[in-house]
């Protein structure tokens, strides 16, 4: 009995010794802890040298996910593999509560893990024509529409009012603003996302609307690094080339970088696209450390986290998918945090080559650690500063706090930026007052457009066809408003991409009034200059459409000026 109790004291000191020796989640100073009152660089640092290599590598990653509930598989990724962030796109929303409740629900689960660490969670809300949150928020014109207005404060408020709504639901980064100078007017995959052809304009109006976000709690990310807006193509289908000298581009491309990065921008995202005249050969920005490294951090001194842009995108890896070899580059030319925004397997396929890779290779080690200083100290910075951004949505109470928030200041304000960014493209019969028996029809493929031009003209016909009618339904869109022209003597035509640019121009022998309101882009106004009253509006929402036709039948007199350069 003696000798059995010696054996058990004996195992019971050697365990406690093992306890004492090995840190123990949850018991005073055993780990730190994302919230722990110490100075942000001395944190920093002791939650690095205490994360294991699946701890680390996790916070680079910045994943999307399938359903109106989070997945398991991303709820794995958070809860075993301490993600740093997940990007929500509108296929991940129906009501405005749910979608709230699911954002809470990740942040708790981040919150269960050993350091307590909040993740980003992102969507694109630039305002205009890309909005990944769809439903009962605020429709506001658009980039373009601030550049036609020129005014910083309508930036201001419109990156405020987005920013507020996204605080609402627990989103605290936007990949946005897009501050891609509109320099290739052929360029409709950027289009109306730029504020300017104008390299000054669009960083100052970028600032305006930087600052406006920063001040409602939201992480911006200004895009896409060097810049898209030289581009004729879409980096998702394809590899873009920007044929650009070294000079030209910090010229114009790298002004509203170099205006942000100055005022404090904490994030930028990295673009899929080829430089050739610059790196002499085809190897896109976002896998180049010239870009990342020499430029980005070396000669604009940029402190904050670089994205990349979805690498799922054919632009990244040029159709060869090869998810594992893409990620590792993208880390090497000095990238921060990883975008695969879709497909499960894909972010799965990254995971294993990565953590072999850092168990093995100093070098993309010391690359992860940077990069996670990088995104711990931007984290710090939100979460933890002196007004930090709200991590948990009051996603109960959600839809109340955002009908709030659409006040009659807020509503007001929104609607005098966009009558202020109405332009007057041609001047022909502008104000319009069409004559008492006068047949009005009006031609267009958005709802919003026909039901103001109804408001107005109430005995006017209407034809509406779908945004991108097949071949077959676009010949029968052309016999049918062909039909309608003979019985009317105005058409009011709604011209906002290619295809009814062609309808517009089957219009063209008729001896009819022809009075064409241009939304989103201009620039189709290019290929009809024999259309003698035309308006830009910019933007797709009701209001743009309701200023458009004020302008036109005189309610007042249009302020906006042409943001980009017709030629």
């Amino acid at each position: 009995m003696h000798i059995k109790h010696d054996i058990h004291t004996v195992l019971f000191c050697i365990g406690v010794l093992a306890f004492n020796m090995v840190p123990v989640y949850g018991l005073p100073g055993s780990l730190p802890n994302f919230y722990d009152d110490e100075a942000d660089d001395t944190l920093i640092q002791s939650l690095i040298s205490s994360m294991t290599d699946e701890e680390l590598l996790g916070q680079v990653f910045f994943l999307g996910y399938q359903g109106i509930e989070p997945s398991d598989e991303i709820k794995y990724w958070i809860s075993k593999r301490q993600l740093g962030g997940v990007k929500v796109f509108s296929r991940n929303m129906d009501e405005l509560d749910n979608l709230a409740k699911s954002i809470n629900d990740m942040q708790v689960l981040a919150a269960s893990g050993r350091f307590s660490i909040p993740l980003f969670i992102a969507t694109d809300q630039e305002g205009g024509w890309v909005r990944h949150i769809w439903k009962d928020v605020l429709v506001v014109p658009g980039n373009l529409a601030i550049g036609a207005s020129r005014y910083g404060e309508d930036a201001y408020l419109t990156g405020y009012y987005i920013g507020l709504e996204l605080a609402a639901l627990g989103i605290n980064m936007n990949f946005a603003p897009d501050v891609d100078v509109y320099s290739d007017i052929l360029n409709t995959a950027i289009g109306p996302r730029s504020f300017s052809s104008d390299p000054v304009q669009t960083g100052l109006l970028a600032c305006g609307y930087f600052k406006g976000m920063k001040k409602a709690g939201i992480i911006c990310t200004a895009k896409h690094f060097p810049g898209h807006g030289g581009a004729e193509e879409d980096s998702h289908g394809i590899l873009p080339q920007v044929h650009v000298s070294y000079d030209e581009m910090w010229d114009r491309e790298l002004v509203p970088y170099r205006f942000l990065i100055k005022e404090g921008i904490p994030a930028i995202m990295t673009g899929h696209l080829s430089f050739p005249d610059i790196l002499k050969d085809k190897t896109p920005a976002t896998l180049s450390s010239f870009f990342l490294e020499e430029v980005l951090r070396k000669r604009l001194h940029f402190k904050g986290i670089v994205i990349t842009d979805d690498l799922e995108m054919y632009g990244a890896h040029q159709g060869k998918i090869n998810i594992p070899e893409v990620t590792k580059s993208a880390i090497f030319a000095g990238n921060d945090m990883l975008l695969i925004s879709h497909r499960p397997q894909r972010q799965e396929s990254a995971w294993n080559p990565l953590l072999r890779l850092i168990k093995t290779d100093k070098l993309f080690r010391s690359k992860i650690i940077e990069s996670v200083e990088h995104i711990l100290s931007i984290k710090c910075q939100v979460f933890k500063g002196n007004d930090p951004s709200p991590i948990y949505p009051d996603y109960q109470h959600v839809k109340e706090k955002i009908s709030k928030m659409q006040s009659s200041e807020s509503l007001h304000a929104i609607f005098q930026s966009i009558c202020r960014s109405i332009t007057v493209i041609q001047n022909g019969i502008i104000p319009y007052t069409p004559a008492k028996a006068e047949k009005i029809l009006l031609v267009g493929q958005y709802t919003e457009f026909l039901d103001q031009g109804i408001l107005r003209f109430p005995k006017a016909s209407v034809y509406e066809y779908s945004y991108y009618p097949a071949e077959r339904s676009l010949k029968e869109v052309r016999t049918g408003i062909g039909n309608l022209v003979e019985e009317h003597d105005t058409i009011i035509f709604l011209l906002v991409n290619d295809n009814s640019l062609e309808i517009l121009k089957t219009l063209r022998k008729t001896n009819k009034k022809i009075i064409v309101i241009s939304s989103l882009t201009p620039v189709y106004l290019r290929e009809v200059p024999w259309v003698k009253t035309a308006i830009a509006v910019y933007g797709t929402g009701k209001e743009s459409y309701e200023a458009g036709f004020a302008v036109l039948c005189g309610d007042y007199e249009a302020e906006g000026k042409l943001p980009l350069v017709f030629e």
